[in-house]
């Protein structure tokens, strides 16, 4: 199962100048890595699908038991990107050995974290829906998927400490062919558990969260088998007992910390976008859907940049090397605000047809589209904050870029879209305004804080 070696990045770009090097490093590392977090957005696009066919209602169940837990897989999921940057670090100190111990930290975090995100949503998840004023009805069809969510929990949140130190490694490709893998067994278990077939019972929104389960399952076991007969395993120090270092302990903790925290912060910062939009009116929250899912898929984009630009300047950064980390992180904004622009200018002229792809309903077609012709205007700033949020964390820097997330999306996008999009009466395009001015002040702050590091000795 497992391949050779990837080469590491000075081997792979020999004689090419600094700049090209890293471009060519920052682009062969991130293009599997937004395939992976595709991979992620294609499941929850499939389970809408299969589900949204089976049964409307049953649709409604599942988006409101998702809704809870994506916030905490979320924030689980931050706790670990230690291990991507320490593992990186290592590498770039010359420490390829006790990159394993980084992984075996990771796996023992994430499976902590697993049954601790578990408990909390098993036990709260059901609790807090039923006391969150829905119609009794969708209440209770929803506890049952949130408590099998929180059952695959602790499987998914070891799949990613794995495929973190793969990627830390410049190794993601087998995280994100596992990743597609995992979509074609989610899709088998949705065929089978969501109808009913082949003399089964029809599950509906439950079975689609156990689909969920077992495509979970699939990528942990793959990921931890391939990295079991990885040629360099034992180099790595993959099967070695780690010697205990409790400074570097504390760092991988404190990195996803920060982390967690800003994950955090965005996702509960949006979900409340939702309840504002609700309160506008159906319309205004199905035309708000339609921007904030396309928003979110070209998201991924400028997410797996931040994953690989992290990675180039936590390899810097461990060498040593100051002018390596301002470059890695000059060349990941670089490309980042370009894709923010090319895809800005796709969006704008092509927004009523979007939105025609989404739903029939007239009236919301016409808020969507000028909704998202809008957003175009946030879709920079919106990628170049996460890259450079996600380099800062890379060289050392953690709590800034927490900080900067919960004063931008919490104090100051949250009241803003609500005073915007009610009192002020401008409804959906208001929630796309707060948005806008919360991104630029997130990507102008970090952007700071990065220009004033990039004058320090490291």
């Amino acid at each position: 199962m497992a391949g050779p070696a990837a080469p590491s990045a000075p081997a792979a770009t020999a004689g090419l100048s600094p700049v090209r090097a890293d471009l060519a490093q920052l682009l062969k590392l991130s293009g599997p890595v937004v395939l992976a977090r595709l991979g992620i957005m294609t499941m929850g696009l499939m389970d809408a699908i299969v589900v949204g066919r089976y049964s409307a209602e049953h649709l409604g169940f599942h988006a409101m038991a998702w809704a809870p837990t994506s916030v905490v897989l979320t924030m689980a999921i931050g706790l670990l990107t230690g291990v991507q940057v320490m593992t990186a670090r290592a590498v770039g100190e010359g420490r390829s050995n006790e990159s394993g111990a980084v992984l075996r930290r990771g796996l023992v975090y994430g499976l902590w974290i697993g049954l601790a995100s578990t408990v909390v949503l098993a036990g709260l998840g059901p609790l807090g829906l039923a006391h969150l004023g829905l119609e009794p009805s969708l209440a209770s069809g929803a506890a049952w998927p949130v408590v099998v969510f929180a059952l695959s929990l602790p499987a998914y949140v070891i799949s990613c400490a794995a495929s973190f130190w793969l990627e830390g490694l410049s190794r993601p490709v087998p995280a994100m062919l596992l990743m597609w893998a995992a979509n074609a067994v989610n899709l088998a278990f949705l065929l089978l558990l969501v109808p009913g077939a082949f003399g089964l019972p029809a599950l509906g929104a439950t079975g689609a969260a156990w689909a969920t389960f077992g495509a979970r399952a699939f990528l942990m076991i793959g990921l931890l088998v391939y990295i079991a007969l990885m040629r360099d395993a034992r180099a790595l120090g993959v099967f070695a007992k780690p010697v205990r270092d409790r400074p570097a302990e504390a760092e991988q903790r404190k990195i996803g910390y920060g982390a967690g925290a800003s994950n955090f912060f965005e996702v509960a910062a949006f979900a409340s976008l939702n309840v504002v939009a609700g309160w506008i009116g159906v319309l205004a929250l199905a035309a708000w859907t339609v921007v904030l899912n396309v928003v979110s898929l070209v998201f991924m984009v400028p997410l797996g940049l931040a994953a690989a630009t992290a990675v180039l300047v936590s390899s810097a950064y461990g060498a040593r090397e100051r002018e390596g980390v301002v470059r890695a992180g000059l060349i990941g904004f670089g490309v980042t605000a370009l894709f923010g622009v090319v895809v800005s200018l796709i969006v704008w002229p092509a927004a009523p047809w979007i939105a025609a792809a989404y739903t029939t309903e007239p009236q919301v077609i016409v808020v969507a589209a000028g909704a998202l012709a809008l957003s175009c205007l946030f879709l920079l700033a919106d990628g170049l904050q996460v890259v450079i949020a996600q380099a800062l964390r890379a060289r050392g820097d953690v709590w800034l870029p927490t900080f900067t997330h919960l004063t931008s999306y919490i104090l100051i996008m949250m009241p803003l879209a609500w005073w915007l999009a009610i009192p002020m009466g401008m409804g959906v395009t208001g929630l796309v305004w707060a948005v806008i001015i919360a991104s630029l002040i997130s990507a102008g702050l970090l952007s700071w804080r990065f220009w004033r590091l990039s004058l320090q000795p490291l």
